[in-house]
């Protein structure tokens, strides 16, 4: 049979059976995300990539989703080694069937993982309001031994400043996209605030770089990507983009107690980042923290609208309900934020 190129939805069909696996599980789950369909057998999962194109991603080949996949089994590895298993081939045979194995033509590459238990992950504990302040200490833990073990990824501040400027000027004109349904007015005023802070007290995040904070991190850290057994699994780092995936630690960490707070648990947030540094000794200050919840905020939002651009979200009323959550809380730590840093400019009483 000559080989030919396969869609997407052949492989998915055929992911979907589960005689295209080895020993030939019971039963096959297929879950689809963004970027990825995600598929569980009782014990493993398996992702394959979409061959999609996105500003700053490209798995629009076999050739970089199998340099994706190994890049995903690299960096969570640093991380959770027991969950990230292996990168494995779809194959098709000489009879045109798909299976993963090792005889035949290599038409896919997944990342083979142990499955997690769904009922032990933050963001589904959240949402049943089964969440405890315990519960987080491990997290912090695990991710203050995985940051003490990583060098500095930037040393120069003005690039550093640089690259917060640019992320909020492309945030701001995500936002204010005529076709989507942001008020436009408000994006606009807290843009132009973070911009503010960065301009009036650039020593705030120069002072990060210096200390030697600015990491190549987790990228991604939210809720939904971490798993609360014994040890906490850390999964799903962001792979793509190095430079997405190197901030402040004080960013990565204030994003998922920004996270936490959408979900209705503010107080992991702060328990997150109380128990980080009395494990470190690093204390980044409430005003930075508030300001990278503002900043992440934002973010959060603009690419929460941007999901308007497709024809299966167009309609959608979660993507703008979500999008304006983020604005609000975008503007309470921004005013957090601005009080501060007012405080820290008084002189204080003798």
């Amino acid at each position: 049979m000559p080989d030919r190129p396969l869609s997407l939805e052949s492989k998915v069909a055929a992911l979907r059976r589960p005689d295209a696996y080895p020993g030939q599980p019971d039963t096959v789950e297929a879950v689809e995300t963004h970027m990825s369909w995600v598929f569980l057998t009782r014990e493993h999962a398996f992702k394959l990539k979409k061959p999609v194109r996105y500003d700053g991603l490209d798995f629009s080949t076999l050739a970089t989703r199998r340099l994706f996949c190994n890049e995903e089994l690299r960096l969570n590895r640093r991380l959770t080694a027991s969950v990230y298993l292996d990168v494995v081939a779809l194959r098709r045979d000489a009879v045109g069937a798909l299976r993963i194995g090792t005889a035949g033509t290599v038409v896919e590459w997944l990342v083979m993982m142990r499955r997690l238990p769904a009922d032990l992950m933050l963001d589904r504990l959240l949402a049943q309001g089964k969440q405890h302040a315990d519960q987080i200490r491990p997290v912090a833990m695990q991710l203050a031994a995985f940051y003490r073990s990583l060098r500095p990824a930037v040393t120069d501040s003005a690039i550093y400043l640089e690259r917060l400027r640019r992320d909020i000027d492309e945030c701001e004109r995500r936002l204010c996209d005529p076709e989507l349904a942001v008020d436009v007015e408000d994006a606009r005023s807290l843009c132009a605030q973070l911009r503010s802070v960065l301009r009036e007290r650039p020593e705030l995040f120069a002072a990060r770089v210096q200390a030697g904070k600015i990491i190549e991190g987790h990228g991604d850290l939210r809720p939904e990507h971490i798993c609360l057994e014994t040890p906490p699994a850390i999964i799903d780092c962001l792979e793509f983009s190095q430079e997405l995936r190197t901030l402040d630690i004080a960013d990565e960490l204030g994003f998922l107690g920004l996270e936490c707070e959408r979900l209705g648990a503010p107080q992991l947030g702060r328990v997150l980042l109380d128990v980080y540094g009395e494990l470190t000794g690093d204390i980044p200050g409430l005003a930075l923290i508030d300001y990278y919840q503002a900043f992440r905020a934002c973010i959060r939002a603009g690419l929460a609208i941007a999901h308007l651009k497709e024809a299966r979200y167009r309609d959608s009323p979660k993507w703008p309900l979500r999008a304006r959550h983020y604005l609000r809380l975008a503007g309470e730590h921004l005013q957090r934020c601005a009080v501060w840093l007012q405080r820290r400019a008084q002189p204080s009483s003798s």
